[in-house]
């Protein structure tokens, strides 16, 4: 029998020069803040031409790995969880998430984070979760769409929860579960009555340093949330975006 093989794929010069670097921030090499080298001592260290380097540059910027303080500086860089977010949103789109793994990721994370969040009430936190609901009520009574501070509301639960992993798994998913709440409004009239409930009850458990009772509200809110998507005839099959 005659054996066959796929052809050996080649990386670009660029991008095995951005993975080599990529490795060195990873493991602490090169630390956020520090310069990064000179194209000339790129181009030395790597025996590359600077048409490679620049390349490999434009890609670690593109990753928020590095950051241009001005033409000829830059500076080792983390990125923000927004900058994640942003990233892994664009990925779950591109894989064709539906609304209901959408649903079942949140069900599964927004409890346990509220409850972690009732073990650790941060007084600062609290206010800011008290006039987001205030806010939200006064929204509600004139009307307004209340998804900007659904999402603040959450946001800043997951804040106080304190737990950068859960965080990170979290921010891309509410990016794109929460927005959606807009179509419940429109078409299911108690469902802004309904949040504001569920998060006065929230709230309610956080100050009173309650995880059971927290995990327990958070669970019922995100379950009223699918049943507002059933009710708003969203096809919570069908795919974000």
């Amino acid at each position: 029998m005659k054996a066959t093989f796929e052809k050996l794929k080649k990386i670009p010069a660029y991008r095995a020069l951005a993975e080599a670097m990529t490795e060195q921030i990873l493991d602490g090499r090169l630390q956020e803040g520090e310069q990064v080298p000179t194209e000339s001592q790129l181009c030395e260290m790597f025996g590359v031409n600077r048409s490679t380097v620049r390349e490999a540059i434009r890609v670690l910027e593109e990753a928020n790995l590095i950051r241009r303080e001005h033409a000829r500086k830059l500076l080792i860089s983390k990125p923000s969880h927004q900058e994640i977010g942003a990233q892994l949103e664009r990925a779950l789109l591109l894989h064709e998430i539906t609304f209901d793994e959408l649903w079942e990721a949140m069900h599964l994370l927004e409890p346990q984070m509220a409850k972690l969040a009732a073990q650790q009430p941060q007084p600062d936190l609290i206010e800011k979760l008290t006039r987001n609901i205030e806010s939200t009520q006064e929204a509600l009574s004139r009307g307004e769409s209340l998804v900007r501070l659904d999402i603040e509301f959450h946001g800043l639960i997951a804040q106080m929860c304190a737990n950068r992993a859960l965080n990170l798994a979290r921010e891309p998913i509410s990016r794109l579960f929460y927005p959606s709440f807009q179509r419940v409004m429109v078409k299911v009239p108690v469902a802004g009555q309904r949040l504001v409930g569920a998060h006065k009850a929230i709230l309610e458990s956080l100050i009173q340093g309650d995880g059971a009772a927290a995990e327990v509200w958070m669970q019922k809110h995100i379950v009223d949330f699918k049943r507002g998507l059933e009710l708003a005839n969203v096809n919570v099959k069908s795919t974000v975006g």
